[in-house]
């Protein structure tokens, strides 16, 4: 089934397999800046092309490029870069077989919102549903939202609305000698989730600090292209959080993405 559409998507997909093959020779980079563009390059070509809750963004966001545990030997690290690329690369040839056989979705344009959209709409309504908790029939026990663990858990059972795979309390690779934990990561989408909760203590210029510190040391996991800073003012403490998230926004490194939601504003 061939047309001018169909034509074009195939010669992207042979291109972003092209690449792959480049990527093999790489070692002491594996995970700098070539593979982190080629890698966005190819989600953002599926999501327009398939959807962003199609399969195929899933299939290709599924492939692990790295190892979850260690310590593991040179050899072996870059053998699993080589035959990720290689599935990847099998994955690609799938997607050309499928449109040469069927075509492309006529309503791939319409498929589903974003990944960014869903957290946007779900924290921005957190607040909220932390009020409503408060509101228990006749007085029962209930979540008191007191600290950032408070936050945590409630975010968590939010977020499952929307994600199968959640994972709290993710290791990050080392940074300055030491590992550090990201709040949740979300493997499929390629995205962490950051919470902070203001307090006396933690004010606009602390929570500015903390999250430069934050996008510094989450750049380098390898799983990772989006980073969204959820902080949770529910005094408002923070007097411009729309400059704030802005001026944190402008820290987006090369390979991460850094997002700042800041709410109730």
């Amino acid at each position: 089934m061939s047309s001018e559409p169909n034509t074009k998507a195939i010669i992207k997909i042979e291109g972003f397999k092209a690449r792959a093959e480049e990527l093999k020779k790489l070692s002491h980079q594996r995970y700098g800046p070539s593979w982190k563009k080629w890698h966005r390059d190819v989600q953002v070509f599926l999501e327009h092309t398939f959807g962003v809750g199609s399969r195929h963004i899933a299939d290709f966001n599924s492939i692990s490029y790295s190892f979850s545990f260690g310590p593991v030997s040179e050899q072996d690290v870059q053998k699993k870069w080589i035959d990720s690329l290689s599935i990847a690369q099998a994955t690609f040839e799938s997607f050309v077989h499928e449109i040469n056989e069927y075509g492309l979705p006529k309503t791939h344009q319409d498929i589903s919102v974003s990944t960014f959209e869903i957290m946007e709409r779900l924290l921005k309504r957190f607040h909220l549903v932390a009020r409503q908790l408060k509101e228990r029939h006749g007085e029962r026990s209930t979540l008191q939202i007191e600290d950032e663990y408070d936050v945590q858990d409630l975010l968590h059972s939010l977020l499952k609305l929307y994600f199968d795979d959640i994972r709290p309390e993710e290791v990050c690779p080392s940074y300055a000698g030491s590992s550090s934990r990201v709040d949740f990561l979300l493997k499929p989408q390629r995205v962490m989730l950051e919470v902070k909760k203001t307090r006396k203590s933690l004010e606009a210029k602390e929570v500015g600090e903390q999250l430069i510190i934050d996008t510094s040391r989450y750049s380098e996991h390898p799983d990772v292209d989006t980073l969204i800073c959820f902080v949770y003012d529910p005094e408002l403490r923070i007097g411009n959080p729309k400059g704030l998230a802005a001026d944190l926004e402008r820290r987006s490194l090369e390979n991460l993405n850094v997002k700042v939601l800041i709410f109730p504003e």
